[in-house]
């Protein structure tokens, strides 16, 4: 309940040291400080010896075992065993503790004006203060203690959130790599603008979307024009021209290539050719030697000795000889040769006696390879005029085609700089309009916020009411109970409402999962007064009798709870923020009640009322 303030813990049950010396508002004396952590007492005990320490300071130095009392050390009265500190040793210190309680006491946080007592200080203000600047447990960034919810929702990089398509958790810092690969995403056509695609059916409807733009055919030639698949039969009788002009390109660099070709391999051919004629002139060179060379030496000879065998071995039969085969020789060339010098009668003989052995075998033989090795050249010689007789058809083949594709262009040049003035124009119209659909994009997006906005505020209005009376619906229990047990919603606010259209601003704030004490185990709920536009015609601070109920929806037995507000309470004063700190009843309702059979909640639904006393108002 509200309106008892929870009785300090006893000696046993605290687990701090003292109270930092900063917050007292007057001068401090030694007597309220602690001999072992030096600051204000807390749970003040008070060993044998006479000297005080905080209940967790003391426990902690006898936790190990009996020890010295280092202040008796200190003063120099160390005494044994009065001077030895261990469990059981030591009594609480009540009339110090009260004396400590009474001191006054600030808030050392900047910003805060709280003051007080150092007892209302444990009790209200330690550790709750809207101004404490304390670490995000998530990001360590520092934080004020008022900033930490809105903090964990809305700003902490570290926060985990849930992506509204898939559903699936992720941490805010990664909300961009998860909406590059989630099947949920929704995805826009760039065909027929359709939108909300998920992005695992996107693939297929493209395949069918007759809108879509798709590459041309001739995009293998150099067309890059991108057309709707419902158009594309249309760009190509629009484009003929077009695309004549590029498969003219295209042919022309196939020319070029084949000519950048040609000109190697009848280089190359022409070599041979040479190659093969001269071959040819050397060995018909070598046969006319050789024929020149047996004729006059095989021939005569053979009539020589015939004559020698008739006639006898003389010196006249020699000369007469000799001069038969003279005349022999003179009477087989085709022209008269002139005669060479006289010689001597002894050196025709040995040519007679040894030059039919060493020519006899040449006409056979070396003459037969001669002529297979000439016809083969011959052959070779043959098959290579062929070939550049070919070359030369094909190329005038491509000459032809190229007059062809010439003509083409020169009719078709004046069309296709027609046109490309018709797009150039096209162009600029589609840039200007798709400037003003870009316009007209940025004025819907902001009608959209303001409409959105504005439909917040007529919910928020609706579900307002100015009687004091307000009854709260929260749909899909099971979901978001299950949230607050996660971490990710572990609060919901009520809309607000009022005593009347000029009264106190009011809402509830409810934890599903517990909140403090009741974390884990019971349903809390608080009441929250929030800033107002007539506040300053309101008396403060807040004192109006408040009664929360968790409907039962058979009407049979409410869970009622009710409160009167503490005035010296900062929770119930003018609110200077937004909203006060919330106040109400962390123990509203065990969580157990509401898991068994029972009629709070029906349809995943339950309900909670408030009621606000206004006798007075």
């Amino acid at each position: 309940m509200a309106t008892q303030e929870p009785s300090p813990p006893s000696s046993m049950e605290s687990n701090k040291p003292g109270f930092p010396k900063k917050i007292l508002a007057n001068k401090l004396e030694d007597k309220h400080l602690c001999n072992c952590c030096h600051n204000i007492l807390r749970r003040p005990f008070q060993a044998q010896c006479g000297h005080r320490f905080c209940s967790y300071c003391f426990n902690r130095t006898v936790s190990n075992g009996p020890q010295k009392c280092n202040a008796c050390i200190k003063e120099d009265i160390f005494e044994d065993p009065t001077s030895i500190l261990k469990q059981g040793c030591a009594f609480p210190d009540n009339a110090a503790r009260r004396e400590v309680e009474t001191l006054a006491a600030i808030c050392v946080n900047e910003g805060c004006t709280w003051s007080g007592s150092i007892k209302e200080y444990e009790l209200s203000h330690e550790g709750k203060c809207e101004f404490m600047i304390i670490p995000c447990p998530s990001c360590k960034e520092r934080i004020r203690f008022s900033d930490q919810e809105r903090h964990n929702e809305r700003e902490c990089p570290e926060r985990t959130l849930n992506c509204k398509y898939c559903k699936e958790p992720f941490h805010f810092k990664n909300i961009k790599a998860h909406d590059e690969i989630c099947p949920k995403y929704p995805m826009i056509c760039e065909g027929c603008a359709k939108k909300k695609i998920p992005r695992e059916k996107y693939v297929d409807h493209i395949k069918f979307c007759s809108k879509f733009r798709t590459p041309c055919r001739y995009h293998v030639v150099g067309c890059d024009m991108l057309v709707e698949k419902e158009k594309i039969h249309e760009h190509e009788r629009a484009c003929a021209h077009e695309h004549l002009n590029l498969l003219l390109h295209f042919i022309m660099g196939m020319k070029l290539s084949l000519e950048g070709l040609q000109p190697q391999s009848l280089e190359l051919a022409g070599h041979k050719a040479h190659e093969l004629h001269q071959s040819l002139r050397e060995l018909e060179v070598r046969i006319s030697q050789l024929s020149a060379m047996s004729t006059p030496i095989i021939g005569p000879p053979v009539q020589g000795a015939s004559s020698s065998s008739s006639s006898s071995s003389s010196a006249s039969a020699s000369a007469s000889s000799s001069g038969a085969v003279g005349g022999a020789a003179a009477a087989a060339q085709p022209l008269p040769l002139p005669l060479p010098l006289p010689l001597p009668l002894p050196l025709p003989p040995p040519p007679t006696a040894t030059l039919p052995t060493s020519f006899t075998p040449l006409p056979s033989s070396v003459g037969a390879a001669l002529e297979l090795q000439l016809h083969s050249e011959k052959t070779k010689v043959a098959e290579l005029g062929r070939r550049c007789q070919e070359l030369e058809v094909k190329a005038g083949t491509f000459q032809d085609v190229v007059c062809v594709l010439n003509r083409e262009v020169e009719r078709f040049a004046t069309t296709i700089e027609a046109s490309n003035r018709q797009h150039r124009l096209d162009q600029d119209k589609i840039e200007a309009l798709s400037n003003k659909v870009r316009q007209l994009e940025r004025t819907v997006g902001v009608k959209d916020l303001t409409v959105a906005e504005m439909e917040g505020r007529l919910r928020e209005m609706a579900a307002t009411t100015f009687d004091g009376v307000f009854i709260w619906r929260i749909s899909d229990f099971t979901k978001k109970r299950q949230d607050a047990v996660a971490g990710r919603a572990p609060a919901m606010f009520s809309p607000a409402f009022y005593t009347s259209k000029y009264g106190y601003k009011m809402c509830l704030r409810i934890y599903l999962n517990g909140d403090g004490t009741g974390r884990g185990s019971h349903l809390s709920l608080f009441f929250v007064v929030m800033r107002g536009q007539s506040d300053a015609l309101l008396k403060w601070p807040f004192n109006q009798k408040v009664t929360l109920m968790l409907l039962d929806q058979s009407n049979r037995e409410h869970i009622i709870d009710a409160f009167r507000p503490d005035v010296t309470s900062s929770s119930f004063q003018r609110p200077v923020s937004e909203m006060n700190i919330a106040s109400g009843c962390p123990l509203f309702c065990p969580l157990a009640k509401l898991e068994g059979k029972n009629s709070y909640i029906r349809d995943d639904t339950i309900f909670i009322k408030a009621i606000v006393d206004l006798t007075g108002l």
